[in-house]
């Protein structure tokens, strides 16, 4: 499953970026992340492997990321795998003006058992929780 989003940021490109791009700020537009631990390679930089825990209602999501392509404001790319999904996520930035950031992300699902099944009978939601995550971090950027 395969799908792109945008969003428009009303902050300029460099501060939009500053503030994507600082892990620590990542519980502040990502609701539900419990911790953030960085396991292996530069942080930040490609190759870099982090582990991720979500509190989603009352299930406990473990997911790994590992950083694909950082190369900002044009790309950066994670992939993100948990049990039974596989998770490509090409994100861009480009200016909207000197007060405006267009935020592109270009995601891309493989999956398998129990959420293979969820990727036919219900694929907005993927679609609506990523979009979600994009909203969250234009709420907190706006509000930086």
């Amino acid at each position: 499953m395969k799908y792109t989003l945008d969003i428009e940021i009303d902050q300029p490109l460099e501060k939009t970026i500053e503030l994507f791009d600082n892990p620590e700020n990542m519980p502040k537009w990502q609701p539900g992340l419990v911790s953030f631990t960085h396991r292996s390679g530069t942080p930040g930089e490609e190759g870099a492997v982090s582990d991720l825990i979500y509190k989603m209602g009352k299930r406990e999501i473990a997911m790994t990321e590992t950083i694909v392509k950082r190369d900002l404001p044009d790309e950066f790319t994670g992939y993100y795998e948990a049990k039974g999904v596989k998770n490509w996520v090409k994100n861009h930035f480009e200016s909207a003006g000197h007060t405006k950031t267009r935020w592109v992300s270009e995601n891309e699902f493989h999956c398998k058992g129990l959420m293979k099944v969820m990727t036919w009978i219900m694929p907005g939601s993927f679609r609506k929780q990523s979009y979600q995550y994009m909203k969250d971090f234009k709420t907190f950027a706006e509000s930086e």
